[in-house]
């Protein structure tokens, strides 16, 4: 969504929802019913025969023959992906126009779902390409072996993001996304209450029955925040963290979408808490019409980074061309339509935000970090403890 201080509340809101999506899913479930679309079939196969010669004259000088100078023109990548893949509008078929390669995307759950699948097929893998897999996730994927080298040179900036154990050499970032506690920053002047800055505040008496947020075993932003209170508590403190939590009379909802619209009081739905889980990203959607600034505020102290990594299936039938489409996502193009159609950060270096975002958007300079492969190790346990301290 780009300038979004020019955006009327009521859709700015249906465009939280549909970002809040993007992030990795907003469900946790476990549905593999997997949904196949042409990310650029129809605009390849309508194409004709001296169309096609165009197209595969210019694969050679935009990506369209591998290292080895094999012509790619006129194979077929499938992209396996999470359900909220939105890419830029026109993108992949404009991939296809420059190179020559067809992508199919596949549509298989959120970004647990996508793992998961993806490690019960490994040995009969369901596509060629993967983008979805999270940093909550990726442990897993690498240690099942679920991803090939993609032998990539990665632009400048994007492997900062790229996870210790794998260095980006299987797992290349593609974009971040910052899971914060926001603030009804008018909701507070009009009570004249101080607002929370910290996730220590949140257990204050002052701020009992003013927080709600999307649960860690049903929601990936909810996984995120559990993931923030481990990484700012330690092992010995984060349980407790959370029955102080639920002491404060914290809400927890089943994801992000009631939390934000139903329960948020700036969320469109008349709710009557002022403190959500939600995203760095959220504030901008929340000015008002005629506005010039947000009526909330990310607080970049309580953040948790996700990122989404794309990468070549191992045993692919395409690998080269898979690996051509992994390329393409860390692209200046693609990267540059991250926020607007994803709402998340783009990774490499140099690509502009959007104005708003640039203003009322930044990402948290220091967020909380809990290593990929400590996750992958304790996710399961850390969950199951996490029901019982919170109740659910």
């Amino acid at each position: 969504m780009r300038h979004a201080a020019q955006t009327t509340r009521p859709l700015a809101i249906t465009v939280a929802v549909t970002a809040s999506l993007a992030l990795a899913g907003c469900s946790l479930s476990t549905d593999d019913a997997a949904e196949e679309t042409g990310g650029t079939t129809e605009a390849s196969d309508s194409t004709d025969q001296s169309s096609t010669d165009q197209a595969s004259g210019t694969a050679a000088s935009s990506g369209g023959a591998s290292a080895e100078g094999e012509d790619l023109h006129g194979r077929t990548v499938q992209l396996v992906t999470h359900d909220s893949f939105n890419p830029p509008e026109g993108v992949l078929e404009e991939f296809t126009q420059r190179t020559g390669i067809t992508v199919k995307v596949q549509k298989s759950g959120d970004a647990g779902s996508l793992t998961n699948k993806l490690v019960l097929t490994k040995d009969n893998p369901i596509g060629d390409a993967v983008f979805g897999i999270d940093n909550t996730f990726g442990g897993r994927a690498l240690s099942e072996g679920v991803v090939a080298e993609h032998g990539l040179d990665l632009p400048q900036g994007v492997a900062d993001h790229a996870m210790e154990a794998d260095a980006g050499a299987r797992l290349a970032p593609v974009d971040a996304g910052d899971v914060c506690v926001n603030i009804d920053d008018t909701w507070f002047e009009k009570k004249g209450i101080n607002p929370p800055a910290t996730l220590d505040d949140l257990t204050k008496p002052e701020y009992k029955g003013l927080f709600v947020t999307p649960g860690a075993s049903t929601s990936s932003p909810g996984l995120a925040f559990l993931l923030a209170t481990i990484g700012a508590k330690g092992d010995d403190g984060w349980e407790q963290y959370w029955k102080d939590l639920v002491a404060n009379d914290v809400k927890v909802t089943a994801g992000w979408e009631d939390a934000y619209t139903v329960d948020f009081t700036a969320g469109g739905g008349n709710g009557d808490r002022p403190i959500v889980l939600s995203y760095a990203s959220s504030p901008p959607i929340t000015v008002p019409e005629g506005g010039d600034e947000p009526t909330t505020s990310a607080l970049l102290d309580t953040c948790f980074r996700q990122v989404e990594y794309a990468g070549v299936l191992e045993g692919a039938d395409e690998p080269e061309a898979a690996a051509k489409v992994v390329e393409f996502l860390l692209g200046e193009e693609f990267q540059a339509g991250l926020p607007d159609s994803m709402y998340v950060y783009p990774v490499r270096q140099g690509v502009e935000l959007p104005e708003a975002w640039e203003q009322w958007a930044p990402p948290a300079k220091e967020p909380i970090e809990v290593d990929a492969a400590r996750i992958q190790e304790n996710r399961e346990d850390w969950l199951m403890r996490w029901s019982e301290a919170a109740g659910q």
